[in-house]
């Protein structure tokens, strides 16, 4: 059987795969970047539910316009003034959660060999997305401020064929870190200079424990050139899958297009779920007990890896999101080390694949939302028992 060239570029998520090793009870797992599902408003939903298909059956359950229920549109469109964006219903797209405005982002802008340049390391479902449309990746430089704008201007002074900036300023994933507000308004001057679209993409922007939250990336823009990816997996239920794209003029034409032609529409009664809860509950008391308890969550593992990792090995210390981001010795493989601690019934994701081009084993993402505390404090005990042994 034949399948398309495209087809050799795609393997298995390695966290996926890592999910699927873990599902034995008795390991506690800092692998996936799942929310904790004890703060799921299960009871709140289920009479949400009710009230949606008593008050809106026929259309809850019928098809429904590619753009998205617009009450829920408007919704978002005001909560994003928080961040500095002045947008309206008009300019946002429901999507299939966050992972789906992805996918669409590499048929709207990515041709074989078309160049991403992304952050150092970087999401790997956007990876694994793009991928699919087999572009050339090019890491950029990061630090505790995010994307290192000089390395930015120097690749792009050098460089042809780049298509696509793609970053994730707030909590990115995997390194907990944030960008600086200077650097987030450098980004859309370079990308205005050199003409290029930027997808800023804020699973977790929402999910900010200390310190004030900064302006979008898409706050500056002033050319319509930026676009910004949201969802509610991270702050309400990943499984209603419900997420967003923000943008204006063309591309929002574009996205629509794609959207039309890949799955017609976003699930009406989630969407309608959705929005009946956020007239009927307070969406942001919601999001507050969130915060309370992954705060608290942060600082037990902080605490532990400081108490319970060897010298030699670096964290970054996150003001919100769901990971912490963690730094070997040059020479170590955080893949060998993940062999010896599922031993132990402990979990981490590798850090190697979130570098698209490879090339650095050195690294591991830990996750402090899903485990309660106390399971927190053994499993990184048990991590760090592996790994005083491994460096010793």
């Amino acid at each position: 059987m034949k399948f398309a060239s495209r087809m050799e570029n795609l393997k298995a998520s390695e966290i996926r795969e890592i999910l699927k090793l873990i599902e034995n009870p008795e390991v506690i797992s800092f692998a996936g970047g799942l929310p904790a599902p004890e703060l799921f408003p299960v009871e709140e939903m289920k009479q949400v539910a009710n009230m949606v298909l008593d008050e809106d059956r026929d259309k809850a359950l019928q098809y429904s316009p590619t753009e998205g229920f617009p009450p829920l549109r408007e919704k978002i469109s005001l909560r994003l003034r928080d961040q500095g964006i002045a947008s309206t219903k008009d300019d946002v797209l429901i999507t299939n959660g966050s992972q789906q405005g992805l996918d669409l982002t590499g048929k709207i802008f990515l041709d074989e060999h078309s160049i991403v340049l992304c952050e150092s390391p970087s999401y790997l479902g956007a990876i694994n997305a793009f991928k699919t449309y087999m572009p050339r990746f090019i890491e950029i430089e990061t630090d505790d401020d995010g994307m290192v704008m000089e390395d930015l201007e120097r690749v792009l002074k050098q460089v042809d064929q780049v298509r696509l900036i793609y970053v994730i300023p707030d909590f990115q994933n995997p390194s907990g870190r944030t960008w600086s507000v200077e650097r987030r308004k450098r980004l859309v001057e370079l990308a205005n200079e050199y003409d290029l679209p930027v997808v800023e993409d804020n699973p977790y922007g929402e999910l900010r424990f200390e310190g004030e939250r900064p302006p979008a990336v898409k706050s500056f823009d002033t050319e319509n050139r930026v676009a910004y990816l949201g969802t509610f997996s991270k702050t309400f239920c990943p499984g209603l899958r419900i997420g967003w794209i923000l943008a204006r003029g063309e591309m929002m034409q574009k996205y629509n297009f794609v959207k039309q032609s890949s799955d017609l529409h976003t699930s009406s009664i989630s969407q309608r779920e959705i929005n009946k809860f956020m007239e009927v509950y307070d969406f942001d008391a919601h999001i507050e007990k969130i915060k309370e308890v992954y705060k608290m969550r942060r600082d037990v593992m902080m605490a532990a890896i400081k108490e319970e990792f060897p010298e030699g090995i670096s964290c970054t210390y996150p003001q919100g999101g769901l990971f912490t981001w963690c730094e070997l010795p040059e020479e170590m493989d955080s893949k060998e080390i993940f062999k010896k601690a599922i031993e132990q019934n402990v979990a981490f994701v590798p850090g190697g694949s979130f570098f698209p081009n490879g090339g650095k084993e050195n690294c591991f993402r830990v996750n402090f939302s899903m485990m309660g505390e106390e399971k927190i404090k053994e499993g990184i005990k048990r991590l760090g028992e592996v790994l005083r042994i491994e460096m010793e």
